[in-house]
């Protein structure tokens, strides 16, 4: 006759299981739902007409994250203009926020993959609204695949977007501005897969590496002319555009939500937030820095004790007094 569950040792292979997510029947655990313990606020954060009589230049500014900050930059008093590819999706979105906020948005179609568009459209921002003080590089594209089905242009399609579409962005302004001798921050938009890697999604991986590299490299060299460069690095949130290409089915959201400790995804509202103080004068002393915004999942994902919060009060007593009990090493 088997001993009772209470009864059975719980072995370091047991916990090893509760870790793999192979529980015993004797050994599920309920989590709790917590993520009302980490509220979102909608609503920007800083005073009103924070930047007031400030230019600001969005890529992929049309829709998602880039819609966004957009909003929250417009309603602080910002004139913004905003590129894409797709002009119908930037004029739709440019008269939604100007009528609501009363500032001016400038919808410039632009593909960043190409230098003579990047040139085009800041061309149109200098001469409606002024050199921009502000620039986001928020323009991406990626898409899960086993990296042995890309092609040759599939990887050249996201890179030539995230990385070569960022320098070319940059590169463009940059000049501008120093030639103008106007100061300016810069912000770019990446993943915590940069640093760690990833499978599924290398080229947007190897290409978002490169972005944090251009951030801090610059940060370094460009301070001499005023300029600030920071990057934020958010984990899930969910938007339309990227979720159709990196959860088609929709099965992975709530194994994605598991993985983060603040149980929740992120709003658009939250990196909007933080962006407008990383671009803000409030930030003067940040630059150079790679900032995450992802409800702890980075270091939750790291730890590799971290899915022991799985084991139970009840199953903590029962190890610690096994653990007790040994003797010796």
């Amino acid at each position: 006759m088997s001993a009772p569950c209470s009864a059975k040792v719980f072995s370091f292979g047991r916990i090893i299981s509760v870790i793999q997510g192979k529980q015993p029947r004797c050994l599920k655990s309920s989590k709790p739902d917590h993520s009302n313990k980490f509220p979102v606020k909608t609503n920007p954060m800083l005073p009103a007409d924070t930047f007031k009589g400030k230019t600001a230049f969005i890529t992929g500014g049309g829709t998602g994250l880039g819609k966004g900050m957009t909003y929250f930059l417009s309603s602080l008093g910002a004139q913004v203009a905003i590129t894409s590819r797709t002009l119908k999706v930037l004029e739709k979105t440019a008269s939604e926020i100007q009528t609501e906020t009363g500032n001016k948005v400038l919808a410039v179609a632009a593909d960043v993959r190409k230098p003579d568009d990047v040139k085009t459209a800041l061309d149109r921002c200098e001469s409606e609204l002024g050199l921009p003080d502000i620039v986001i590089n928020n323009a991406a594209g990626n898409f899960i695949s086993p990296t042995e089905r890309l092609s040759p242009n599939a990887w050249k399609t996201v890179t030539d977007i995230v990385l070569t579409g960022t320098a070319n962005v940059t590169l463009d302004a940059g000049k501008r501005l120093i030639k103008a001798k106007q100061e300016a921050v810069f912000l770019m938009i990446s993943a915590d897969y940069a640093e760690s890697g990833s499978g599924f999604v290398v080229p947007s991986a190897s290409a978002k590496a490169g972005v944090e590299a251009i951030t801090k490299s610059l940060a370094a060299e460009w301070a001499r002319y005023g300029m600030r460069f920071n990057c934020i690095s958010p984990g899930p949130i969910e938007t339309q555009g990227a979720f159709s290409r990196l959860d088609p089915t929709g099965q992975f959201i709530e194994k994605m939500i598991n993985r983060i400790p603040a149980g929740r995804l992120g709003e658009v509202e939250e990196l909007a937030n933080l962006a407008t103080y990383l671009v803000s004068d409030y930030s003067s002393y940040i630059s150079g820095q790679i900032i995450r915004l992802n409800g702890g999942e980075y270091p939750s994902a790291a730890g590799m004790f971290n899915p022991l919060k799985q084991v139970t009060t009840e199953q903590w007593d029962m190890m610690e007094k096994l653990i007790r009990s040994v003797k010796g090493s």
